[in-house]
Parts: C-alpha cells; sequence; structure tokens
C-alpha cells in the first residue's frame, strides 16, 4: 500500500522544463539582425533631390506658362498681350472651345489699332469627328468681311485616306479663301508612319482643292519630326509662344504668337497670330 502510493507520487510530478543554456540564448540574440540607418549626408542629398524635381515641376506647369503676365511689354499691347513689334497682318483661330461667338463685336476689331483680318476655324478630326461650330463659324467669318481658313486635327491613328476623304467632305472652300491647314501635334508611335499619312493627306488634299495645304505645327514638333524637305515645301504656320521672334531658322508665314488674346465678342481666350507679310502679300497665297 505505501509502496503504491509512493508509486503514484512518483508518476504525477511534472516533468522538469529545460531551461535554455546561456549558451544557446547568446546565439540566438547574435543572429538577430542590426537595422542600419541612412547617413545623414544621404538623407540630406534625398531630401534636396526632391526639393528641387518639386520646385521644377511647379515652374514648368504653374509658372513658366504664364511668365508672360510678369515680363515687362516694351512694345504695344493689344487683346491683353505685348504684341509681336513689325507686323501689320493679324488673324486668329477658333474651335468649338470659343463657344459662340458675337460676330457683330468680333467685326468691330477690323477697324482697331491690329486689326483683325483673318480667321483660321477648326473643321474636323481623325476620321469622323466634325467641330459643331464650324458651318457657323465659316459661313458668319464671310458674311462679316474676314478672310476665312479651315483646318484639319490630324490623328496618326486613323487612315490618312480617310481623313483626307472626310475633310474633303465636309469643308468646300472659295476663291478668296485661305488654302487647308493639316494641324500636326501628335506623332503617334513611329514617325515614319506619321509622316508617310501625312504625305497621303497633304498629297490628296492638294489635288483636290488645286492649292498647297499649309502645315500647322509647334517649332519644337517641325524641328524634331518633320524634318523630311517634302514638308519645307508647304507654307508653315508656326505655333512658339512666350518668346518675342520667332527663332525657326526656316521660311514661315503664319505665327500663333499666344494662347491668351481676350477678343470682343470672344468669351474665352483666343489663340493670336500674324501672317509674315503684308495684306498683298496674303491675297497672293489665297486660293484663286
Amino acid at each position: 500500500m505505501v509502496k503504491e502510493k509512493l508509486t503514484k507520487t512518483r508518476n504525477t510530478r511534472k516533468p522538469a522544463v529545460k531551461q535554455p543554456s546561456k549558451h544557446a540564448s547568446a546565439k540566438r540574440k547574435g543572429k538577430k539582425k542590426v537595422q542600419k540607418e541612412m547617413p545623414a549626408w544621404c538623407r540630406y542629398l534625398l531630401g534636396v533631390l526632391v526639393v528641387v524635381v518639386f520646385v521644377s515641376g511647379f515652374y514648368a506647369f504653374f509658372i513658366r506658362p504664364y511668365a508672360y503676365r510678369w515680363k515687362p511689354c516694351y512694345g504695344l499691347k493689344g487683346y491683353g498681350i505685348c504684341m509681336p513689334a513689325g507686323y501689320q497682318v493679324h488673324g486668329i483661330d477658333i474651335s468649338h472651345y470659343q463657344g459662340d461667338v458675337n460676330w457683330n463685336r468680333l467685326e468691330q476689331t477690323r477697324q482697331g489699332q491690329f486689326p483683325i483680318n483673318f480667321i483660321f476655324m477648326k473643321a474636323t478630326e481623325g476620321g469622323d469627328y466634325a467641330d459643331d461650330k464650324f458651318v457657323a463659324n465659316f459661313d458668319s467669318a464671310k458674311v462679316h468681311g474676314f478672310i476665312r481658313g479651315a483646318y484639319h486635327f490630324y490623328n496618326p491613328q486613323t487612315d490618312a485616306n480617310k481623313q483626307a476623304d472626310f475633310f474633303i467632305n465636309t469643308v468646300k472652300l472659295e476663291p478668296g479663301d485661305l488654302p487647308p491647314v493639316l494641324d500636326i501635334e501628335k506623332k503617334g508611335r513611329n514617325v515614319e508612319k506619321l509622316q508617310q499619312g501625312l504625305k497621303i493627306w497633304l498629297q490628296k488634299v492638294e489635288e483636290h482643292y488645286g492649292v498647297k495645304p499649309i502645315i500647322y505645327a509647334s517649332y519644337k514638333f517641325k524641328t524634331r519630326y518633320l524634318n523630311d524637305s517634302i514638308f519645307d515645301t508647304y507654307p508653315y504656320w508656326i505655333a512658339h509662344y512666350y518668346v518675342d521672334s520667332v527663332r525657326y531658322q526656316g521660311d514661315w508665314k503664319f505665327w500663333q504668337h499666344t494662347d491668351v488674346g481676350t477678343l470682343p465678342g470672344i468669351e474665352e481666350k483666343v489663340d493670336l497670330n500674324i501672317f509674315n507679310g503684308s495684306t498683298v502679300d496674303l491675297q497672293k497665297i489665297l486660293i484663286p
């Protein structure tokens, strides 16, 4: 009985828990990774880089495009801007963006210090988009005595023949109108394909109207992507903002010098243009 009791007592004891040795604990502690802090000079350099990127982006998108507003005007001001010096023939270009035009008020600009002589109007884009203000604007421009023109906004992703046909079917130019305009602002994925398409459009439209179309493109776009000599044979309408004079070294006919003009009869901002020549020279390039 006593023996049995002793046996039960021994069996009910809890097994001893093995304590980790000091050597094992030290070993595990030794394996713990130590995180290194970034050096102070590196944090400083990263901070400077972030500030530079932010300031550059802010200047490029919010300051530079409107820097002309703070730039002193040493010439004559007109239509809310400092007008380029040395040019006599002025014009504008409009689209649905300008909304409904009060043509009676706009006609008054023909008697001002900088008479508006010509107006380009957006007619088509791509292969199936027609500007919903074109017909009304085109007819009204003639009624109110402006020299009128029509332009097509080129889409590199749409077949060039389709775009040319669409423009031809939409725009009925008459003697005394400006030559048709090809507005090129997107290069697409392949520059060679772009140039091939532009040549197709230009040739087809020239054959239809009997005059060489005008090429509209920015200064940088022209020099980068339209460097084929064949494009130099067409009249060039250059878009070049925030400068006092055209820096393009080649021949040009029109210069779009700002996109923030203010004119009576038009509520929204307007692109202002000048013709590189006299009114007599302008008459020479119109459709006979």
